[in-house]
């Protein structure tokens, strides 16, 4: 029979979420254990020191609502910097605006409305539908194709989708490739 401390609440995770619910059930009262595999508390949102200066040692923090509440909660507990994240795709020279806006199809196709962005996709999606002739998407690329149309997959998926799986996305188990162009 255990006989150490009693709590109310055993929290597995020192993350976001843990630390989160830990805080809210000790304001109301509630005792929590809080275990963690790692040493330090806050999961991924965790830095160490190097020479004085804060190194994000799982990857950068960045933390997104909407909710003035919720902000106004996070930032009693620890300052966070506002932050816009606005990242951009460089294809071979050419930069572009992702995720992507009519900023990014007014740089690929000089369009200037949302009614003629989607008549190009529309247009490069229907191309992609007759190669296909009524089969299915074999692969990544052929659905990808169907989906956005080769000027937003070749410029802004293919190369970024390759470099993560470490595979081509015109293959399938069959060995089949996509005819290019």
């Amino acid at each position: 029979m255990y006989k150490g401390p009693k709590y109310d609440f055993l929290i597995v995770g020192s993350g976001l979420f843990g630390e989160t619910f830990a805080y809210k059930a000790h304001q109301a009262g509630k005792s929590c254990l809080v275990i963690d595999k790692r040493p330090q508390l806050g999961g991924n949102v965790y830095c160490e020191k190097t020479e004085g200066i804060n190194v994000h040692k799982y990857g950068a923090h960045i933390f997104h609502t909407a909710n003035k509440a919720v902000w106004d909660f996070v930032n009693a507990l620890v300052p966070f910097n506002r932050y816009t994240n606005c990242p951009l795709a460089n294809y071979h020279g050419e930069l572009y605006n992702l995720p992507f806006n009519m900023n990014t199809f007014y740089q690929m196709w000089g369009v200037h409305t949302p009614e003629e962005a989607q008549a190009k996709i529309a247009e490069q999606r229907a191309a992609v539908s007759a190669k296909l002739d009524g089969s299915e998407p074999r692969n990544l690329e052929e659905q990808a194709l169907l989906l956005v149309g080769r000027d937003i997959y070749e410029k802004l998926i293919k190369e970024y989708t390759e470099k993560q799986w470490g595979r081509p996305c015109w293959s399938d188990v069959r060995g089949r490739q996509w005819i290019q162009k």
